[in-house]
């Protein structure tokens, strides 16, 4: 992996600890456990060749998805796996509030679930092909193939891509417990 790559991720997990201090100390008033979701990217060419870009995003879920996890404890929603992953060319950024990318390209693609590095991180693997020419530069994690409950919303910088080309997203959402 490149060395500008390996730098963006050390970035993105040093602006993710300061997010994840600051939840810390507000949480003995708020009583708040923050999940955090984490994106890593691998670009594959149409020829055949992976360039792994590693971790382009660290933010938090969506309330939208905070509520369908909640709702499914509940038994008020049939529980639906985030496994489907959806990418865009949108820009705007990130926000607890948000249902939908804002410009979604083509078709959503369900990924494999596995568990991550560890018991409390569940990880999706999912890998989108284009058929076109995009700078994508979003992606969300679904509750469904169209539509459905948007769990969390990474932008990050374009990735250009043509036809044939594909990319690799995998999401890590981990779910710290408290104390």
């Amino acid at each position: 992996m490149k060395f500008k790559y390996k730098l963006r991720g050390l970035w993105e997990e040093i602006k993710l600890k300061a997010r994840v201090v600051a939840a810390a100390v507000s949480a003995p008033w708020i009583g708040d456990v923050t999940p955090v979701g984490r994106l890593y990217v691998t670009k594959v060419s149409a020829s055949g060749s992976r360039e792994e870009l590693g971790l382009v995003s660290t933010k938090v879920v969506t309330d939208a998805g905070v509520n369908y996890l909640v709702d499914v404890l509940q038994g008020l929603q049939t529980a639906s796996v985030f496994s489907f992953h959806g990418s865009g060319t949108g820009t705007t950024a990130e926000a607890v509030g948000q249902t939908t990318l804002v410009t979604e390209i083509g078709s959503r693609t369900n990924g494999t679930k596995i568990e991550g590095a560890s018991a409390n991180i569940y990880r999706t693997v999912g890998t989108i092909s284009y058929g076109g020419t995009f700078a994508v530069t979003e992606h969300g994690i679904f509750s469904a193939s169209t539509s459905g409950t948007l769990l969390d919303r990474s932008v990050f910088a374009a990735i250009n891509v043509i036809n044939g080309d594909s990319i690799e997203f995998t999401y890590d959402l981990t779910l710290p417990s408290g104390s």
